[in-house]
């Protein structure tokens, strides 16, 4: 196979248009300008996966968005026929340093007491002393 051709992010964000339409997925690009009317959540999906509706600023990334939706096996075999190179100075997610999740190491918040804490249990205690 030959060697696919390195695309810089500027010149991807240049194709966010029906006429011509780019995404980024996981470091590799893809002209999806012949398939965007046959995509199953139609055209304007793909457009605003290219950032259409954020161009000039976006790369035309569109992992996060098409990881989410989770595409079957036949649509991820079917990608090669619209692959067209590759993202220049791309970084694999496993060369990234990992992201912090919500539940790394942090210490839980100190207990919050107020006066209705104490308060309130005294109170039941006179109400039954007295009955």
């Amino acid at each position: 196979m030959a060697e696919l051709k390195s695309y810089s992010a500027a010149e991807i964000s240049l194709h966010t248009t029906k006429q011509s339409c780019w995404l980024s997925i996981g470091g590799k690009v893809y002209d999806v300008t012949t398939f965007m009317e046959e995509h199953p959540g139609g055209e304007d999906v793909m457009l605003h996966a290219s950032g259409a509706s954020v161009a000039p600023f976006s790369s035309g990334d569109a992992t996060q968005a098409f990881e989410e939706v989770g595409h079957s096996s036949s649509a991820i075999s079917s990608m090669k026929n619209y692959l067209i190179g590759t993202v220049e100075d791309h970084v694999s997610d496993d060369h990234r340093p990992p992201k912090p999740t919500a539940t790394s190491h942090r210490e839980p918040p100190p207990p919050s007491y107020s006066l209705s804490d104490y308060f309130l249990p005294l109170l039941v205690l006179a109400v039954a002393s007295a009955a």
